[in-house]
C-alpha cells in the first residue's frame, strides 16, 4: 500500500480554515491550540480564497464554513474534489444550527463529516480525530471507491464497475456508491441499469438530492417531462440549490401542457427562495409568457399586498387582468399606477384602450392627448387617435 500522504501525528498537521467572520477563525484557531490540534494554520474568507490558499501549499485538513459570500462551502468543495492534486484533501463542513435544511446536501457530497454550529471543543475534537484516523485507516470500501475512480479515469469503466461491487459488498447501503454505479453504467450506454442504481440510491437515502438530479435529467433527455418533474419537487423539498433549474422545468412543464405539476414546482420554489420577490416575478413572467393567468393573478395580488407601493408590480397586475379579461381590475391598477407615478406612458395607453373599448371616447381621447404632450411622436396613441 503507498504512503499516505496525510499520515501526521494531530498536533503536526498543516489545517486550513475558512470562515467569513473573523470571530469564528479565531474560536476555531483558539479551539484548536487548546485542543493541540495543528502545527501551522492558514485562514481565508471565502471558498475562492481557500482555494487560493490551498494552491499555495499542502494541507492535512481543511475546516469549511457552509455559509460563506463570494463563493460558498459546497461550492469550494466541489472545487476541491475535482482538483486531482486536492481530491483526497480531508475536509470538516461547518453549518449553523438554523440551517439543518441543507445537512442532506452537505452529507451526500463528497465529504468527510460536519459539524453544527455552535462548535463546542469536545466535538471539534472527536469529528478532527475520527476524519484524520479514517485518512490513516482506510476502510476496504474506501480503498476499492478509490481504485473504481482510477480506472475510471483510465477509461476502464466496466473494470471501474468491479470494484464498486466490492465496495458496496462491504456497505450496500452507500448511496453515494450506487450512485457511482449508475454514472457508470450510463458511460458504458446501460441506461436502464443506470436508473435503476439511481433509484436505488434514493430509496436507501431519501435525502440524496444528487442522484434526484441525475434522474432528473436522465427523464429530461427521453423527454419525459412529468417524470423530471415529480423527481424536482422532492429536490425542492430537500435543497434551495437547484431553483434555478427547477424553475426552467417548471417552464417546460409549462409550455408541455403540465399546468398541474408545474405550478406545484413553481409554488415550491418561491415559498423556499430567499429572494421570494425575484423569484415570484420571474414566475410570473413565465406564466403570462405560456397564456396562464389564473396563478400569476395570485402571485401578483400577494406581492401587492406584501409592498403596494411597487407600482411596476401594480402595473403588471393591472396587465394580467386584462389578459384574463377583467378590465374594471385592470382600470383600477392601471389608474392607481397613473396617481401615483408621473408621466408613466404605458398606464395611460392601457387606461385610453380600455375607455376606448368600452365607447367612452372623449375620457380615450383625454388620456391620449395627455401622452402626446409627453411624447408628440408616441406612434401607438397616434394610432388609437386615428381609430377613436
Amino acid at each position: 500500500m503507498p504512503e499516505n500522504k496525510y499520515f501526521k501525528a494531530l498536533d503536526a498537521l498543516s489545517i486550513l480554515i475558512v470562515d467569513d467572520m473573523k470571530s469564528m477563525r479565531l474560536t476555531i484557531r483558539k479551539m484548536l491550540q487548546n485542543l493541540n490540534i495543528g502545527s501551522k494554520l492558514r485562514f481565508a474568507e471565502n471558498g475562492k480564497e481557500g482555494l487560493e490558499v490551498l494552491n499555495e501549499g499542502t494541507f492535512d485538513l481543511a475546516v469549511i464554513d457552509w455559509n460563506m459570500p463570494v463563493m460558498n462551502g459546497i461550492a469550494m468543495l466541489e472545487n476541491i474534489r475535482k482538483n486531482p492534486e486536492l481530491r483526497d484533501l480531508p475536509v470538516i463542513m461547518v453549518t449553523a444550527e438554523a440551517e439543518r435544511d441543507i445537512v442532506s446536501e452537505v452529507a451526500e457530497s463528497e465529504i468527510d463529516g460536519y459539524l453544527l454550529k455552535p462548535l463546542t471543543l469536545e466535538a471539534l475534537d472527536k469529528k478532527i480525530k475520527a476524519v484524520i484516523d479514517r485518512v490513516h485507516n482506510p476502510d476496504p470500501f474506501t480503498l476499492h471507491r478509490n481504485k473504481a475512480r482510477e480506472l475510471e479515469e483510465q477509461g476502464l469503466f466496466k473494470e471501474a464497475i468491479e470494484e464498486v461491487k466490492k465496495a458496496l459488498a462491504h456497505k450496500p447501503s452507500a448511496s453515494r456508491m450506487l450512485r457511482r454505479m449508475g454514472l457508470l453504467h450510463f458511460k458504458i450506454c446501460k441506461n436502464t441499469i443506470a436508473e435503476k442504481c439511481l433509484l436505488k440510491a434514493v430509496a436507501v437515502n431519501d435525502q440524496d438530492t444528487i442522484s434526484r438530479v441525475y434522474l432528473a435529467d436522465y427523464h429530461l433527455k427521453k423527454n419525459e417531462l412529468e417524470k423530471a418533474g415529480v423527481h424536482y419537487l422532492k429536490i425542492l423539498s430537500l435543497s434551495t440549490r437547484y431553483n434555478d433549474k427547477a424553475i426552467g422545468i417548471g417552464a417546460r412543464l409549462l409550455k408541455a401542457g403540465f399546468r398541474k405539476p408545474a405550478l406545484d414546482i413553481f409554488s415550491q420554489v418561491i415559498e423556499r427562495s430567499r429572494k421570494t420577490n425575484a423569484v415570484r416575478n420571474q414566475v410570473i413572467d413565465i406564466c403570462m409568457g405560456h397564456g396562464e393567468v389564473d396563478f400569476p393573478q395570485s402571485l401578483i395580488e400577494q406581492a401587492i399586498q406584501e409592498n403596494p407601493a411597487n407600482y411596476n408590480i401594480v402595473y403588471k397586475a393591472g396587465v394580467i387582468f386584462l389578459e384574463s379579461g377583467d378590465r374594471d381590475k385592470a382600470m383600477a391598477h392601471f389608474i392607481n399606477v397613473d396617481r401615483h407615478v408621473r408621466g408613466h406612458l404605458d398606464a395611460k395607453l392601457q387606461i385610453a384602450r380600455i375607455l376606448s373599448a368600452n365607447k367612452r371616447v372623449l375620457q380615450a381621447d383625454d388620456y391620449l392627448n395627455q401622452i402626446l404632450r409627453l411624447d408628440p411622436g408616441h406612434k401607438e396613441a397616434i394610432e388609437l387617435r386615428k381609430k377613436i
